[in-house]
């Protein structure tokens, strides 16, 4: 029986094995031991080949658009990480270095050398200069989304739509419990020396990072927290999810996204968990992780120009470009929307929002998207500026599933709608319509400065 679907594996260049020390798993994008198909792969290399496990992580201070707020929140994790590891006999080795020269470094003593696969340009950039210089079997597996990308669909998809039910008649094949990690081979007394992932504040006084988005403490980072807020979920939200979720002034997330982001919880845990569930909230909470994340990960896979204007449908970019020349009434600058100093108290809160906690109320982030475009000399500004809020503040930033909901904002994954100035046929949303949906008072209240209330 094979240990997990061998549809998540590919294959990054063409070696063999060969004899070495150790089989190596350079993790990155699944920083996590639980449900983790590349750890669990590569671990059964090892037991294959008589050879113990070691793991490497590369701690990079130049990881684009990551700060202080990002780092604290993953060094969290890995610190779990090495704990939970440790105790199934595996090293864990971190060094402060280019990830990919560690990789090829280690690989040298490896006979085979596993990987996370990588969606966004970092990622890929990443694995295909690994795989310049790794001269054994190098392999990268697929775990950090439910179908393997390429396998779900075998072209970028127009919408939800289209995309639901290629997904819909594989997901049952992928949905698999998976053990947990054994290797009967220690690797803890490899004489490797690297940073203590245990001593985070000491790391994050030797990384040159950019420290002026403060961390957070209304959540902290690692696996086990992502399991405890999942669970709290699935027993006091999951029932009122499909009515709630939309409501700013109301906190029925699951708040799995930035453990997501950071591989620190797995799509199919969290499925199958919400699967066992006879909730009246299951399906709607499942649109949203597996149709609409992975829909997010066909984007940015299959899309070169995911984070420009140039990834919209031709319909969008037509119209935005028809209506750039339109006049606005109001216009801000980068620096006024970071700053949250619109006339909007709405937006001003969503933005405070993201600011404080690192997160914005789904509902909001489509309302502040939309009046950026408004606000903006033209669709290229609105959409580099969304880029630039969501990326530097939000914990889930640089993400598939927020570069999917940026390029929603100006058409993507959407439909023609009534045509009109500025928009065109994009999708339009104001203060009115927030006003007749919800009571926003308690939610401008909780974000908005005292002269804004």
């Amino acid at each position: 029986m094979e240990i997990i679907e061998k549809q998540r594996i590919h294959k990054l260049n063409d070696y063999d094995f060969t004899s070495g020390n150790y089989v190596l798993y350079w993790m990155h994008l699944s920083q996590r031991v639980h449900y983790n198909h590349s750890l669990l792969y590569a671990a059964s290399l090892a037991e294959t080949l008589k050879l113990p496990l070691l793991v490497f992580f590369g701690l990079t201070d130049n990881y684009p658009e990551a700060n202080l707020r990002h780092y604290q929140f993953m060094l969290e994790g890995l610190a779990e990480v090495s704990r939970e590891l440790k105790k199934r006999k595996i090293k864990m080795i971190a060094w402060i270095i280019d990830p990919v020269q560690g990789a090829i470094s280690l690989s040298a003593d490896a006979a085979a050398v596993v990987t996370d696969f990588g969606y966004l340009k970092v990622s890929k950039d990443w694995i295909f200069r690994a795989a310049q210089g790794i001269k054994t079997k190098f392999e990268a597996v697929e775990s950090n989304i439910i179908v393997p990308v390429e396998i779900a669909s075998v072209k970028e998809e127009y919408a939800a739509v289209t995309f639901r039910p290629k997904i819909m008649k594989l997901i049952n094949l992928y949905l698999t419990k998976l053990k947990d990690v054994k290797v009967s081979r220690s690797s803890l007394d490899f004489k490797l020396k690297g940073v203590d992932l245990n001593s985070t504040e000491l790391i994050l006084r030797e990384l040159k990072i950019d420290n002026s988005v403060l961390s957070v403490d209304w959540i902290k980072g690692g696996t086990s927290q992502a399991v405890k807020l999942l669970n709290s979920f699935i027993k006091n939200k999951l029932h009122e999810y499909p009515e709630k979720r939309n409501h700013p002034s109301l906190d029925f997330s699951s708040h799995m996204s930035p453990y997501l982001h950071f591989g620190q919880i797995s799509p199919v845990y969290i499925a199958l968990k919400v699967l066992g569930t006879e909730s009246s909230g299951r399906d709607a909470f499942l649109e949203e992780l597996i149709i609409r994340r992975e829909l997010s990960f066909n984007f940015i896979y299959y899309n070169k120009e995911y984070d420009n204007i140039n990834s919209l449908p031709n319909w969008a970019t037509e119209s935005l470009l028809k209506h750039e020349s339109d006049h606005r009434e109001i216009l801000y600058t980068k620096i006024e929307f970071e700053k949250a100093q619109t006339h909007d108290k709405y937006w001003n809160a969503a933005q405070n929002e993201l600011i404080s906690t690192g997160k914005m109320h789904n509902y909001m982030r489509m309302y502040w998207g939309k009046k950026i475009i408004e606000w903006t000399e033209g669709p290229d500004s609105a959409y580099e500026y969304m880029v630039y809020l969501n990326n530097k503040y939000a914990l889930d930033g640089r993400d598939p599933n927020s570069y999917a909901g940026i390029a929603w904002c100006l058409g993507k994954h959407d439909r023609p709608w009534g045509e009109r100035a500025i928009f065109g046929k994009i999708r339009y949303m104001n203060d009115k319509g927030l006003e007749r949906k919800f009571d926003m008072i308690p939610y401008v209240n909780k974000y908005s400065d005292s002269d804004e209330k």
